[in-house]
């Protein structure tokens, strides 16, 4: 189920969600102020390409200034839109898979200074 799910996930959403994650990374880490953000997004990118299989451990504790940066800027938003699209993947029982990933990654997007991915 994960590889096929990965699978679906590639083709349908996580090519195009990573390379743009990529891209607005790389724009980032043009300025020296940008790198830390930047890094961020490139552990979002690793995500949202082949998420299933895949755990995210958040721990706000390991950078709480930089996490409360983040989600006053960014990373609530962020996190509403997948939040939103997850509710919509689970109104069907196919995509309910694509709905718990969509979970994964709003957790992460919230709070990405010092998570990790298993």
């Amino acid at each position: 189920m994960k590889t096929l799910g990965n699978i679906i996930w590639f083709i349908v959403a996580g090519l195009w969600a990573a390379l743009a994650y990529c891209l607005v990374g790389l724009i980032l880490c043009i300025t020296i102020i940008g790198i830390p953000v930047g890094k961020q997004l490139f552990k979002m990118a690793k995500l949202v390409l082949l998420p299933f299989g895949k755990e995210v451990n958040s721990d706000f504790n390991k950078h709480p200034i930089a996490n409360v940066i983040w989600i006053v800027l960014c990373g609530f938003e962020i996190a509403l839109g997948f939040i939103f699209i997850g509710l919509i993947f689970c109104v069907t029982i196919i995509g309910i898979p694509f709905g718990k990933q969509c979970f994964k990654l709003a957790k992460l997007s919230c709070i990405p200074f010092g998570a990790t991915i298993d």
